[in-house]
């Protein structure tokens, strides 16, 4: 699937919808039904850990450098301020059939399930 649609992006909310996490940008609409984790310089961050929120959080503002969805292992977005946003797509790190959802206007009418 290409999520390409959300380089050069800015990340607008960070929404925490019970037990899912939705990424909005200036259009397209990442959700995420498993927890990624938050790759920063120094170190990395994972849900449930302090700071994981404001980590996802501050992030609001910041433009996508690179994004790459590849099916069966991984999906990663690098922001311009060099963090992270990585996730495991592997079926053993998984707790369903599907890891997310991405849809290019942000509308659930052309939401791809990956």
């Amino acid at each position: 699937m290409d999520i390409s649609g959300v380089i050069g992006e800015e990340l607008v909310a960070v929404e925490f919808v019970q037990d899912f996490l939705q990424l909005r940008f200036n259009g397209p609409l990442l959700t995420l039904y498993a927890w990624p984790h938050i790759l920063l310089s120094e170190f990395s961050i994972a849900y449930g850990e302090p700071e994981y929120r404001n980590a996802l959080c501050s992030l609001i503002g910041e433009k996508v450098e690179e994004a790459a969805l590849e099916e069966g292992d991984s999906l990663t977005l690098k922001f311009e301020n060099d963090t992270v946003i990585a996730l495991s797509l592997r079926e053993e790190d998984l707790d369903g059939p599907e890891a997310g959802s991405y849809s290019e206007s942000g509308s659930a009418m052309d939401q791809l399930e990956f």
